[in-house]
């Protein structure tokens, strides 16, 4: 078996509060306690969990954005933390994130040709030319046509701008994709033509996706593979089918009982 895409190991993310009187001790969070895992590629993990369980932490720290308190997160090989700041945005074009709000991380100053150009443009230095015929081809990918590219974000539907941030996500090439509660701002509806295209764009790709997500349901129905976080604490971890038929932790099944089931995305066979 090659070497997986991801690896993340013994990883912990602590966060000091400010103290609540002079003499005091400032409080610790301890978002992230040795927390290991690996994700081959091509491979979707989910990571479920109730809000403050460490999700979006550790989001951050496979993004690079924070560096872990203990631990190691590698990425093709390459333990992120040691890289330095040119090393480090080289990396960058192989890992990309898609965030929850497809509205509030578009800018919408920007057209939707700068916005899904951009990160072309910082990371790799590409040419005019070359920025606008791989504009054209993400946008083909994730379903919408080269005109709009000229438009604003507030022109296009709740679904529709997700799409373009898959876009934006996709133009680097890059072998993993972040995508922290990409549907959840979504109508159930519009939820499933998404996660049909991360689906899609996952077959003709080989895209690799860590999928953060409160909602089980979702997590059930695109993902291989799931990792259960309690407070910061990988408590199950199993391919998806099998931790949710048959979990074997308290926490997994408190999970699974408070899940609604009135409604769920149905996807494309």
């Amino acid at each position: 078996m090659p070497e997986p895409l991801l690896i993340a190991e013994q990883v912990s993310r602590h966060y000091r509060l400010p103290r609540e009187t002079v003499f005091g001790a400032p409080h610790v969070v301890r978002a992230l306690n040795d927390i290991s895992f690996t994700l081959q590629a091509g491979r979707s993990l989910g990571v479920v969990g109730e809000s403050g369980s460490g999700k979006s932490t550790l989001a951050r720290l496979v993004m690079a954005l924070e560096k872990p308190d203990a631990g190691h997160v590698r990425f093709a090989g390459q333990d992120l933390a040691a890289l330095d700041a040119s090393a480090l945005r080289r990396a960058r074009a192989g890992f990309q994130m898609v965030f929850q709000d497809p509205y509030g991380s578009l800018d919408p100053r920007r057209t939707v040709r700068q916005t899904v150009s951009e990160p072309l443009a910082v990371l790799h230095g590409a040419a005019r030319g070359e920025q606008r015929e791989r504009a054209d081809e993400v946008m083909a990918a994730v379903g919408l046509r080269s005109s709009d590219l000229d438009k604003y974000p507030h022109e296009f539907s709740g679904g529709q701008r997700q799409r373009i941030a898959i876009a934006r996500a996709l133009i680097t090439r890059p072998r993993l994709i972040v995508a922290d509660e990409p549907v959840s701002a979504l109508d159930v509806s519009v939820q499933a033509q998404v996660l049909n295209l991360m689906q899609d764009l996952q077959d003709r790709y080989g895209v690799t996706y860590l999928f953060i997500s409160h909602d089980i349901a979702v997590v059930d129905l695109v993902c291989d593979e799931v990792l259960v976080l309690q407070h910061g604490v990988v408590v199950e971890r199993g391919a998806t089918r099998e931790v949710f038929n048959h979990p074997q932790h308290d926490y997994t099944r408190t999970l699974l009982a408070a899940a609604p089931q009135a409604e769920r995305p149905v996807l494309q066979p």
